[in-house]
């Protein structure tokens, strides 16, 4: 009864993959790559199985550097001896900062090594944390922030103008090997809204790794941002509009909009109060209570 269960959900499966793979890929134009994408973990990682290729799989070496090992030592020597298992996340996250990136089957069987470990353990962890790359990636990560305060102020325009600039959809790396598109969730900068980080693995090492945050972002200026990085320029961090998170304006239908001289809240209207005091002069001293004879 199993077997005849297991060999009809796998029919069903195969049909399933037929059908999505006609009905997703069959208007996909003969010069751009038909991407099927089942059982996705995130924008980046195509599929959520194992498969061998050129350059990710047994055969393929990977080892850490010296300076790696170091740093490997340092992190492990914070955890209890009988757990070196807790410091797997820190030393998957060296292993992929070495690896340009993502995390190769011999870079996730280092790890177990290292920490003494079956190399499922290590999979599990890898496979379940999206921030964990088993792709090859481009040099540089794109990431559009797709939650809701960045898609009430443009994050679908950004996505839209970075996808026809570099001519890859979410979870593609452009031909030069430059860039990799993806969608990430809350970056934590909603205030500066809409966002998008970018991960530099072009250093030549893993201390030399880059994330970095661009805010109140046009679609305009995501694409130069893209033009600056591609020509090894250093693109302003932060804001591309104001000097930190201060009510100075906001991006509207796509285009900076400051605000007038003298508004100072989010809502540009002075807010009704109750004040508080201002915090450089003295506190007033308790009133004293009538104390009835």
């Amino acid at each position: 009864m199993l077997r005849s269960s297991l060999r009809s959900a796998g029919r069903l499966t195969a049909a399933l993959r037929q059908t999505c793979h006609q009905s997703v890929c069959g208007s996909v134009p003969a010069a751009s790559q038909c991407v099927l994408r089942e059982f996705s973990t995130n924008s980046h990682d195509i599929f959520n199985v194992h498969k061998h290729n050129p350059d990710n799989n047994w055969e393929t070496p990977f080892d850490f550097t010296d300076d790696n090992y170091e740093i490997a030592a340092e992190i492990v020597a914070q955890f209890p001896t009988n757990y070196k298992a807790s410091a797997m996340i820190p030393i998957l996250d060296l292993a992929q900062k070495q690896n340009k990136g993502w995390l190769s089957l011999s870079a996730m069987n280092k790890v177990a090594e290292v920490l003494n470990v079956p190399p499922i353990r290590v999979y599990e962890v890898a496979t379940f944390y999206t921030m964990f790359n088993r792709s090859k990636m481009g040099k540089y990560h794109v990431m559009v922030c797709g939650t809701t305060p960045c898609m009430l102020q443009g994050a679908r325009e950004i996505y839209q103008t970075l996808k026809q600039h570099l001519g890859v959809d979410y979870g593609q790396t452009t031909a030069d090997g430059m860039y990799t598109l993806s969608e990430m969730e809350c970056m934590g900068s909603c205030v500066n809204a809409p966002m998008i980080a970018v991960a530099d693995y072009s250093g030549p090492d893993a201390r030399s790794f880059k994330y970095t945050y661009y805010e109140d972002l046009t679609a305009q200026d995501a694409v130069s941002i893209m033009e600056d990085l591609k020509a090894g320029k250093t693109p302003r961090v932060g804001s591309q509009h104001r000097e930190k998170a201060e009510p100075a304006g906001a991006i509207i239908d796509g285009k900076w909009v400051a605000k007038a001289e003298g508004q100072t809240t989010l809502t540009w209207d002075q807010p009704p109060g109750p004040y508080c005091r201002d915090l450089t002069d003295p506190p007033k001293p308790p009133e004293q209570a009538e104390v009835k004879k």
